[in-house]
């Protein structure tokens, strides 16, 4: 059975994670700032939030703008696992993607290559962050995770930190150009959790019950 606060990392850090990439050291400070003036921009539970080490941030997902929410709200850099579609929106994404570090995904099928190299930047000491929901929800309200958030948390043993992201559905529902209105915007984080696959790594029910506890974990952040 899963364990759920139990187990040690057993992935540690190596060293200190990477320097943040230049957009984000020349960006972030400015770019929040714009956030809490015109969209009343709160972020609520980072106490919750490892001070150092590596960590998953698991989050509900709208739009693109969770995952710049999500970059304002951590002092330290994330690294996002994407999907090709929003890896290559625009001809300079993909320059963008790389840039930040972050980690493309075929969901159409198993992509081992994917979870390597998401292991590899936690193995380094780094935060990634993830959507469990998959693609975008099309109704503002959570939709069921993937496995792939139990099969990372299984096999990384680092936290994994719930994060509930407000008011971006909203902000840009029914919105020619992806122009968001102003509409308030939020995150709230939970407490951390480390999963212990007790010898069951492999067991695809032990890694829907891991997916099922991040979703409920996000789910209560939400209400």
């Amino acid at each position: 059975m899963t364990q759920p606060n139990a187990a040690p990392s057993r992935v540690p850090a190596a060293g200190a994670p990477a320097r943040a990439p230049l957009i984000h050291r020349v960006l972030r400070r400015p770019a929040r700032r714009v956030l809490e003036r015109f969209f009343d921009f709160r972020v609520e539970g980072v106490e919750h939030l490892p001070a150092a080490g590596p960590y998953i941030v698991a989050a509900n997902h709208n739009n693109y703008l969770d995952g710049v929410v999500l970059t304002l709200a951590l002092a330290r850099p994330i690294a996002f696992i994407v999907m090709p579609r929003v890896y290559r929106a625009t001809p300079l994404h993909p320059f963008l993607h790389r840039h930040v570090g972050s980690i493309p995904i075929n969901l159409e099928r198993p992509d081992v290559g994917a979870l390597r190299r998401a292991l590899e930047r936690l193995r380094l000491g780094d935060v990634i962050g993830i959507f469990p929901e998959g693609p975008f929800s099309t109704r503002g309200r959570l939709e069921p995770g993937l496995p792939g958030v139990g099969l990372l948390a299984l096999r990384s043993g680092v936290p994994v930190v719930p994060a509930g992201i407000r008011g971006t559905y909203e902000a840009l529902r029914g919105r020619r150009g992806h122009v968001p209105r102003r509409h308030p915007l939020s995150v709230r984080f939970g407490p951390p959790r480390r999963y212990s696959p007790d010898g069951l790594r492999g067991r695809r029910s032990n890694r829907l019950a891991v997916t099922q506890r991040v979703m409920d974990d996000v789910a209560a952040l939400l209400t």
